[in-house]
């Protein structure tokens, strides 16, 4: 198992910025991609940003160019950083591990944390 543990949302001005942390604990060999998911009220979980170990890249066309993903193989740690932010990217923002082996494929998700962007 894998325990991921989000930190760093709260309430923030639109055009402000917030910085997500989360960190990897327990059996976190082979993690082969971490990223963040949001889900706003009534809508379904999406795809934010994701890093592979070798540390590419993915966004989701609404942040790119505002939102910037890093990843500490050494700490298991990923963060995101989210500058300009905007009303429509309120949300509970959620960490994701994603694990594949011989064994078959393991997503793994933290508790999540709330993003409130004030217009």
């Amino acid at each position: 198992q894998v325990q991921l543990v989000e930190s760093g949302g709260g309430l923030v001005q639109a055009g402000g910025s917030l910085r997500l942390s989360c960190a990897a604990s327990g059996s976190i060999f082979n993690i082969n991609t971490m990223g963040w998911y949001r889900q706003a009220p009534g809508k379904q979980r999406e795809l934010v940003a994701t890093v592979t170990s070798g540390r590419t890249t993915n966004y989701a066309d609404s942040v790119k160019g505002r939102f910037t993903i890093s990843r500490d193989n050494a700490k298991n740690t990923v963060a995101l950083q989210m500058n300009s932010l905007k009303p429509e990217d309120t949300a509970v923002y959620y960490c994701n591990a994603y694990r594949q082996t011989i064994q078959g494929r393991y997503n793994y998700w933290g508790q999540g944390t709330q993003v409130t962007v004030a217009s």
